[in-house]
């Protein structure tokens, strides 16, 4: 994987970085598995806006993909690595001995030809899909399950990972991309390997045309704004705003949101990093 720096041949390109895509082997998706994108702008069913700064942007069809890994011992073919544009990883074809496709979030390292396979009896290599049980201590897992058979939930963004650290009876402990260390049910799914497209970090967009094709509109910066508007609004000449709070006013910037009676806190080792 790389990037490229464009030349400056116009202002919008003078800083812009893109992607290589020296890893897709394909830019035409299968049909079978595309399914239609509904955009709701940041609308709830009222149509009244409940997410600020939503609309606008590219057209998308949706690639299904298969984050349950349920065709067990069943060796698939990688046919082909695809760019989404749904999600920052990349995405792996692959097709079953029975013919059937799916599509996968591949991971890093993977190729075209490659066998990959799901289950207890797969072997702990890249792109296969293992109990944690069975994957080996200290392993690089991502695409990892919370609950059994629910599909994979965690680490599953360009470049992200986590790693099996301990196995305690039925709980495994992982460290997660966060920086948070927990426990989950060693009967649920994880994929060895790293997610791919790590280099999604080091892009830069160029120019604020590029955020409106993501659907992403104009942000106004909470200082600039009046009273009435923001608790960081107002104030004579260039105030500073007080101190960092979102438009509800709840401080930014540390400030713990999680409840402390949630159930699930117990299965927390060591919280994230502030």
């Amino acid at each position: 994987m790389s990037v490229r720096k464009l030349k400056p041949i116009t202002p919008g390109q003078r800083f812009r970085v893109v992607n290589g895509f020296d890893a897709i082997t394909t830019d035409k998706p299968e049909k079978s598995l595309l399914a239609p994108l509904k955009k709701s702008g940041g609308r709830n069913s009222q149509g009244k806006m409940t997410i600020r700064h939503r609309g606008g942007g590219h057209k998308r069809r949706y690639r299904i993909i298969d984050f349950k890994r349920d065709k067990q011992g069943m060796d698939a073919k990688v046919v082909s690595i695809q760019y989404d544009p749904n999600r920052t990883a990349f995405i792996a074809l692959i097709e079953y001995k029975d013919g059937e496709k799916r599509y996968v979030v591949a991971q890093n390292g993977l190729q075209v030809g490659q066998k990959v396979s799901s289950g207890p009896k797969a072997s702990p290599e890249i792109g296969n899909a293992l109990p944690l049980s069975e994957i080996p201590l200290g392993t690089i897992i991502s695409c990892i399950e919370l609950r059994p058979g629910q599909g994979a939930v965690m680490a599953r963004s360009a470049g992200t990972f986590a790693q099996l650290m301990a196995k305690d009876g039925k709980f495994v402990t992982i460290k997660l991309p966060s920086g948070e260390t927990r426990m989950i049910l060693a009967n649920c799914l994880a994929t060895v390997g790293a997610v791919s497209n790590s280099d999604h970090q080091l892009l830069v967009s160029g120019k604020a045309g590029r955020s409106r094709w993501l659907g992403r509109r104009p942000r106004t910066r909470p200082v600039a704004m009046n009273p009435v508007d923001h608790p960081m609004g107002g104030g004579e000449g260039r105030a500073s705003g007080g101190h960092p709070r979102s438009k509800n006013g709840i401080p930014a910037k540390g400030f713990r949101t999680r409840s402390k009676t949630k159930d699930t806190n117990r299965y927390i080792i060591e919280r994230r990093k502030k």
